[in-house]
């Protein structure tokens, strides 16, 4: 693939939330501030640094590759296939996405999200207990298997803040894939 801009076709933002707390769900908004190099202004997981709690208690001072979690409205859609009633935020994510395979871009990819926001995709998003805490089972319906038989796991993507401004439900979503050879997405 060629490193330029990808657009694709309806990918949009169709949601934004932030929390000052450690809580699971984030709080919708009708837009977020990104601030470049620190994630979303207010955010528990604002930072240079590793916010994330079970992180800090290993090494607090790792550099924060998950200042701005991204969910595709596609997952939440099929949950709801599967009985579980879950919205935009409810995951904890900052972002929910519409028409772009999130899962799917390799590392270093560049989201360009509205107007000015940029934000870089670090690696993905690792399932864990608090989801079956938030919905008895639906930690076994985001985990699923690949063509190989390998686990995927479907929470979004973690990303860093390239550079700043604000993010609102409604604004497009440019994609740019980064330079060969393209690296697959790991948890971070």
């Amino acid at each position: 693939m060629e490193n330029t801009e990808d657009w694709m076709d309806g990918a949009q933002v169709i949601a934004v939330a932030t929390d000052e707390s450690h809580r699971f769900s984030k709080v919708t908004a009708d837009e977020i501030h990104v601030l470049a190099g620190l994630g979303v202004a207010g955010d528990v997981h604002q930072g240079v640094t590793v916010k994330h709690r079970s992180r800090v208690r290993v090494d607090p001072t790792q550099p924060n590759l998950r200042q701005v979690h991204l969910i595709q409205a596609e997952l939440l859609d099929e949950l709801a296939d599967h009985g579980f009633d879950v919205g935009p935020a409810d995951l904890g994510e900052n972002v929910t996405t519409r028409g772009v395979d999130l899962l799917a871009l390799p590392r270093g990819t560049v989201l360009k999200l509205g107007a000015d926001v940029e934000l870089e995709v670090t690696g993905l998003r690792n399932p864990c207990s608090q989801i079956e805490k938030f919905r008895p089972g639906l930690l076994k319906t985001v985990l699923g298997k690949g063509p190989d038989g390998e686990l995927v796991k479907k929470t979004g993507v973690m990303t860093i803040a390239l550079k700043g401004g604000i993010v609102s439900p409604g604004d497009t979503i440019v994609v740019k894939l980064p330079a060969p050879p393209l690296l697959s997405l790991e948890v971070v």
